[in-house]
């Protein structure tokens, strides 16, 4: 999933959800090794503040793969994993971020530095790091100007790291467990989106088989997206 997110909102969109959302009302991946990561106590005034709903609070969740837990990054630790993930000729093909660890340090350090608003993330299984997720705010993102978002619509980048955990349906058990913690700890929140590569087809699958339904094509600046979403509505439907 392209690490760049997303100009005219995709047609049709806007219709497809408020049917589908009036429908509902009315119906009323082999893991890396790395030594397991000790998860830090928040400060209080973090938890008060944080634009996501403090990420680095929410629990670890049982799932078919395992024990998961969203651990976010940090640099001194998690960099040279993580820039070892991007120069994976089929992570680089669409995140674009191949090359020495400063190419990956920017692009972290952006993310630490603001406001919190995207929040980068170490997947844990089973106390292994094996994925890399970005967990943002669509409604306050670019992207934004590509659909017609709601405020508080929550965005998911995801990357598995571990060749092995690829292509047998861990990313999709993994998407549906984050989109589910964020739908949990996230009230105002009534969708996750995501904007996949639609050359990606198995990123597509895995977001189809996570839960996501597909909801329009957008033209980005780098890329021609499938725009996903999961509807806090439709959870427990697919």
């Amino acid at each position: 999933m392209s690490s760049t997110r997303p100009p005219a909102d995709p047609p049709g969109d806007d219709t497809l959800d408020l049917r589908l959302d009036e429908l509902v009302t009315l119906l009323e991946g082999g893991r890396i090794g790395a030594e397991p990561l000790a998860v830090e106590p928040l400060d209080a005034e973090r938890l008060d503040s944080d634009l996501l709903d403090s990420v680095a609070s929410w629990n670890p969740v049982h799932t078919t793969a395992g024990v998961f837990q969203l651990v976010p990054v940090r640099l001194d630790r998690d960099l040279g994993l993580v820039a070892r993930w991007m120069n994976d000729p089929a992570v680089a093909a669409f995140w674009d971020l191949a090359g020495p660890e400063t190419v990956t340090a920017e692009h972290i350090r952006t993310q630490l530095d603001g406001d919190g608003r995207s929040v980068p993330c170490l997947g844990v299984l089973d106390a292994t790091p094996m994925s890399y997720f970005e967990i943002y705010r669509a409604d306050l993102d670019p992207l934004a100007r590509h659909y017609p978002a709601r405020p508080h619509d929550t965005g998911i980048h995801l990357l598995i790291g571990g060749v092995t955990d690829r292509g047998r349906g861990v990313g999709s058990t993994l998407l549906r467990a984050v989109a589910d913690l964020v739908l949990d700890h996230r009230p105002r929140c009534t969708r996750v989106v995501a904007e996949p590569d639609i050359r990606n087809t198995p990123s597509v699958s895995a977001f189809l088989s996570g839960g996501f339904r597909f909801a329009a094509e957008a033209d980005l600046p780098d890329k021609r997206a499938a725009l996903m979403m999961r509807d806090r509505a439709l959870r427990h439907v697919l």
